[in-house]
């Protein structure tokens, strides 16, 4: 079966062609993103295969299902980027890596808490230039602290049992609780007492509409003063506006992103010899206490490894007329 495989890197391609070695996959690899323009790219294939910024909306997969693409694969957990609407009404299955690997985007998370917390990124940069002075670099101990997990899914599940393994207080939100999680004393509650009671906030939510700007100007003003805030989910999270204000007035102490979203135009790509016009992501840059990473967080080769085996598995599955995992449903 013919596979056109969109926003493909060289890591993508190296997983991906190991996965499906001596099987009946002949891979079709496309750097650009999918949408709209790029989507007669996929002429002759039976899948495609995209990945969290390709956009799959009505008209993109109306063209897709034209051309007789019988199956959408995703290489990732989101599906917020696909009208499955759409999908539905061409018949077309969408299946996904449900988990590839929690612990991963769980370790990047916490790292993004040190690195913000003791100011390891100024360090670095400091030492690098002979300046061996501490002022301006004190943190605060993780023991003892209070932190609100927003979403207890796989990740942040992890996130919860790393935390408590510092030693802090960690609160959680989810509109089903997890009885293993309160069983270790991780205490669900509302978010906006989460939101009042937590020195760091992280989010691990899908983004659905109901979760778009989840973080907003109200939010925000109820959060402890000085609270830092964690995103390595979805960018759609967070009223990034919102969240610049609170930074200037000193209501949001901290931010740590591997998310942004409008993040399509930036991420994945070399852009350094290039002038940014995003004005509203040029602004986080100026912010000594903001700490952005480019989509990272899933970026090991456990993952790499995980998610191919999957999209593999998904491919194969519905190329022997066999029941399809992790099938994304409206």
């Amino acid at each position: 079966m013919r596979v056109a495989a969109f926003s493909i890197k060289p890591y993508d391609t190296a997983s991906l062609a190991a996965a499906s070695a001596g099987l009946p996959i002949e891979w079709m690899w496309f750097e650009p993103r999918l949408d709209r323009h790029t989507a007669r790219l996929a002429e002759g294939a039976v899948a495609i295969n995209c990945f969290v910024n390709d956009q799959l909306d009505a008209t993109t997969l109306d063209i897709l299902a034209e051309q007789g693409v019988k199956l959408v694969t995703l290489r990732c957990a989101g599906f917020n980027q696909v009208d499955l609407a759409a999908a539905a009404r061409l018949s077309l299955p969408v299946v996904r890596v449900p988990e590839y690997s929690p612990h991963a985007v769980a370790e990047h998370t916490i790292g993004l808490v040190l690195m913000l917390d003791r100011r390891l990124h100024k360090a670095y940069n400091r030492v690098r230039d002979g300046n061996f002075s501490l002022e301006g670099l004190l943190g605060f101990d993780l023991f003892g602290r209070t932190v609100g997990v927003v979403g207890t899914g796989r990740i942040g599940c992890r996130v919860a049992e790393i935390l408590i393994g510092f030693g802090c207080r960690v609160l959680a939100y989810d509109p089903t609780p997890v009885p293993d999680l309160a069983a270790r004393g991780v205490t669900f509650m509302p978010l906006d007492e989460l939101l009042a009671a937590s020195d760091i906030i992280t989010l691990h939510c899908p983004l659905k509409p109901n979760t778009s700007h989840l973080i907003d100007s109200a939010a925000l003003a109820r959060m402890k003063r000085g609270a830092m805030l964690i995103n390595t989910s979805r960018g759609g999270l967070i009223d990034t506006p919102a969240v610049i204000e609170a930074l200037k007035t000193g209501q949001l102490g901290h931010l740590g992103l591997d998310v942004y979203e409008e993040e399509a135009d930036l991420f994945f790509d070399d852009r350094s010899g290039s002038i940014i016009h995003d004005d509203v992501f040029s602004r986080l840059l100026t912010f000594p206490n903001v700490v952005i990473t480019a989509h990272q967080a899933f970026f090991t080769q456990n993952a790499l490894d995980a998610i191919a085996s999957q999209t593999v598995r998904n491919l194969m599955h519905f190329n022997r007329g066999e029941p399809l995992e992790a099938v994304v449903r409206s």
